[in-house]
């Protein structure tokens, strides 16, 4: 296999951290190589030689992608997708298959994987591969993009256009300050104390009712007459989620 890692423009997640990525089979000088060059393009890694460590794994670590051996000491990666999808149903599953196992990769796609590399394979076969599945993920973006993208919400930062379902959205300046950050931070539930830091810069000494108050104002332009992507959770704050 290569060990030359591509040179092609590199992934983050869109709150400026790591892209994250799963690594699972048993073969423990595949995992290295393969770890070496991901951690190469700037990403974290983590690697599991067996099923059930890796469902634990994905559990703990919540990957933005998986490279997933068809073949594991105690159960196949048909059930480590299941059980992975269990958890968290959107993330993308590259399957690692032999050569010869025509059965499995169709098997694979079947049951809900996203692609798939034959050993041997390059490294940056691979590395190119989960790329292209982040990208569809919507959840991470090149760092030299200013584009955010979250389901069918795109927002342009140096533009300031913002559309959802291809129709644009007028937003003014405190508002398109708190979707942006609301869409950097996809899938996580932030508080309105971290919304008030970040979006107003200081304190409101209890005036925590302006946070609901702008939330309330982009729902009626960003979710009305739509699914909803704006989610409170009561207690704990609001998140932002692609519409399923």
């Amino acid at each position: 296999m290569n060990t030359q890692p591509s040179t092609s423009s590199r992934l983050q997640r869109l709150d400026g951290s790591p892209v994250r990525v799963l690594v699972v089979d048993d073969e423990s000088n595949l995992t290295e190589l393969l770890s070496m060059a991901l951690r190469y393009e700037g990403w974290e890694v983590r690697t599991a030689a067996t099923g059930a460590a890796a469902v634990r794994a994905a559990r703990e670590f919540q990957p933005d992608a998986v490279a997933l051996d068809m073949m594991l000491p105690d159960f196949d990666g048909l059930e480590v997708l299941r059980r992975m999808r269990g958890d968290n149903a959107g993330v993308p599953v590259l399957f690692l298959t032999a050569k010869d196992a025509v059965e499995d990769r169709v098997a694979g796609l079947t049951a809900g994987g996203d692609d798939y590399v034959t050993k041997p394979f390059s490294l940056e076969e691979v590395v190119a591969r989960l790329r292209a599945l982040m990208r569809r993920t919507a959840i991470v973006a090149d760092e030299s993009s200013s584009v955010l993208v979250v389901g069918d919400l795109t927002m342009d930062e140096d533009s300031h256009e913002v559309t959802r379902g291809g129709e644009q959205v007028q937003l003014t300046a405190t508002e398109f300050e708190l979707l942006r950050y609301l869409m950097r931070n996809p899938k996580r539930v932030l508080s309105k104390a971290q919304i008030l830091d970040r979006v107003w810069n200081y304190d409101f000494g209890g005036q925590a009712n302006v946070v609901e108050l702008y939330i309330s104002y982009l729902r009626k332009k960003i979710d009305a007459g739509r699914e909803p992507m704006i989610h409170t959770m009561r207690g704990v704050g609001y998140v932002l989620k692609p519409a399923s």
